[in-house]
């Protein structure tokens, strides 16, 4: 971007934003899809509107830290009770699984488990916004499984925490010692701490509103005041900075005036959101999915259908009912957006090198933006599959065509297995047999 040029530019970036979120909207897909799409079109790969890799870097890091800031005022931590030891559980299994999969699938690959670290947990988190816009999109998202989905991914979101300073403290200049996972440790103590006594109370006195004298622009000015502070604080004790603002965003969360918060802070949460996927959009390689399209979308077809196999069958082994399993899985079947301050996280460490990072960022972003296609399939089938009392039945209802001609081939084999029958039982056929060479 020139400097002169700025505002303009910035004017014509939002407004591209702006534009691909309801035009997706107009489909009933999330707008967050748009806001990719519409980094991607501005990119280097396609206009190169956007170019300077700095600035998109800076984007990406601003956007990461304001994301996990309204994500924490969001959580409230006392309703969360009800499902936590369920939702941990559930969360608990995925990281496992997934991490103990990735890392048998690459000895073969030769992989470095550090990497095999890195794909195992972004490929254990799911999207929080597609989710829940999905969950509300088909009218789910206050029944029962609704607020388990919830509840899983609120799990994820406090345990992206600990993975995220996890591969923070991975590096290839040196090994791991236990001074290098001393903060780690701290942190994650901090966190549970926090929860443990966010949990206990009922609301947390902040004088914000009371300084502010109701004026809704200086609640917000203080808002972020705090989010920026706790992320500096937590940048000098050498902790990444969007941990911090993860902190602040919970303790916000549990104040008293939760409620007049969220509402002053909605609409920046909102460009907080764009800020955010609009970053991940303008790091997406076109060029490099084309060139790689056949192992992208193979890479894409094994999480997506790895992934939702293996929700369903955690949400079925803790004896949640087969539909209720099922919509939670495919719900969320797709990889998160911390997959991708993840896997920005690896490049930095160098636990993944450039083409790696590329190639994920293309699986990442093309999982998310076929979730909404994915859960409406799978929500058919489910609705096919309850009415069915066959396999074939339920083959013939998904591929009418496909059964139509089943049948024909049915019809043909047993047209021909009667005239077999009735050729064996023929009297003239039974005299030949008995005229024949032998007699």
């Amino acid at each position: 971007m020139d400097h002169g040029d700025q505002l303009t530019d910035i004017t014509i970036v939002v407004t591209a934003a702006l534009a691909c979120g309801l035009l997706l909207g107009r489909f009933r897909q999330p707008a967050i899809v748009g806001y990719i799409l519409a980094g991607v079109v501005l990119g280097p790969s396609v206009m190169g509107f956007v170019e300077d890799r700095e600035q998109i870097n800076f984007l990406a890091e601003l956007g990461v830290l304001l994301l996990l800031f309204s994500i924490g005022m969001e959580l409230d931590v006392s309703n969360f009770r009800s499902v936590i030891r369920f939702s941990f559980i559930v969360t608990g299994l995925q990281i496992a699984i997934a991490t103990t999969v990735i890392l048998l699938c690459s000895w073969p690959l030769g992989w470095p488990w550090e990497l095999s670290v890195l794909v195992g947990f972004g490929v254990a988190l799911s999207s929080t916004a597609v989710t829940i816009k999905l969950l509300e999109d088909v009218g789910e998202i206050d029944s029962e499984t609704g607020r388990r989905a919830v509840g899983i991914l609120i799990a994820q979101d406090l345990a992206f925490i600990p993975m995220m300073l996890f591969v923070s403290a991975m590096g290839t200049e040196e090994d791991i010692t236990f001074n290098s996972v001393m903060p780690v440790i701290g942190s994650v103590l901090i966190l549970l701490v926090l929860l443990w006594f966010l949990a206990r109370r009922r609301g947390i006195n902040f004088p914000v509103e009371a300084l502010a004298r109701g004026q809704a622009d200086l609640i917000a000015v203080g808002v972020m005041a705090l989010c920026f502070g706790a992320a500096a604080i937590s940048g000098l004790f050498g902790i990444s900075t969007a941990y911090g603002a993860f902190l602040a965003g919970l303790v916000l969360g549990a104040s008293t005036d939760r409620a007049t918060l969220l509402r002053v802070t909605l609409p920046l949460q909102g460009v907080l959101l764009m800020v955010f996927f609009l970053s991940i959009g303008l790091l997406i390689d076109v060029t490099f999915i084309l060139e790689n399209l056949e192992a992208i979308f193979l890479m894409l077809l094994l999480v997506t259908l790895g992934k939702t196999a293996m929700n369903v069958g955690i949400l079925r082994l803790l004896k949640e009912p087969w539909p209720r399993a099922w919509l939670g899985g495919v719900a969320l079947g797709q990889v998160g957006e911390f997959s991708f301050v993840l896997v920005a996280l690896g490049l930095s460490t160098g636990a993944v090198d450039q083409e790696g990072y590329r190639l994920f960022i293309a699986v990442i972003a093309l999982s998310l933006i076929i979730s909404p296609v994915w859960l409406n399939s799978a929500r058919r089938i489910q609705s096919l599959a309850s009415n069915a009392e066959t396999l074939r039945e339920l083959m013939e209802r998904l591929y009418p065509f496909a059964g139509v001609s089943a049948d024909r081939g049915m019809a043909w084999v047993r047209r021909t297995q009667a005239a077999v029958r009735r050729r064996k039982r023929s009297p003239a056929l039974q005299d030949k047999r008995n005229d024949g060479p032998g007699s």
